[in-house]
C-alpha cells in the first residue's frame, strides 16, 4: 500500500503543477494573447498524466478499500485546479493511515 500511495501523491502534485500552468499561464496567452502555444503543448501532456493520476488513484483506492464516492472525489480533484493538492494532503494524512490501521498485516502487529 506504501507504494501505491507514493506513486500517487507524486502524481498528484505534477498533474496539479501541470493544470496550474496550463490555467495561469496557457488560458490567459491564449485568450488574452493570442497566442495558443503554452495551450497546445501543454494541454496534452496534462491529459496524457491525468489517465496516469487516474491509474494510480484506482489503484490506492483498491488496496486501501475505499468505497467509489471516495474515489471519484479523489478522481476529479485532478480536474480542478489547486484541488489536487488538496485531495493529496487528506488521503496521505487522513484515508491512507484509516486503511493502514484496518489492513490485515498492522492488525498482526
Amino acid at each position: 500500500m506504501q507504494g501505491a500511495l507514493t506513486r500517487y501523491r507524486t502524481i498528484a502534485w505534477i498533474v496539479g503543477v501541470v493544470l496550474i500552468v496550463l490555467v495561469l499561464v496557457g488560458m490567459p496567452l491564449k485568450y488574452i494573447g493570442d497566442n495558443d502555444f503554452v495551450v497546445a503543448a501543454v494541454g496534452p501532456i496534462h491529459g496524457f498524466l491525468y489517465m496516469v493520476y487516474l491509474v494510480a488513484t484506482w489503484d490506492l483506492s483498491r488496496r486501501a478499500g475505499w468505497p467509489l464516492g471516495r474515489m471519484l472525489l479523489v478522481m476529479l480533484a485532478g480536474t480542478i485546479p489547486f484541488f489536487s493538492f488538496w485531495a493529496e494532503r487528506v488521503v496521505t494524512h487522513k484515508w491512507a493511515p484509516e486503511a493502514m490501521d484496518n489492513s490485515p498485516a498492522m492488525a498482526e502487529k
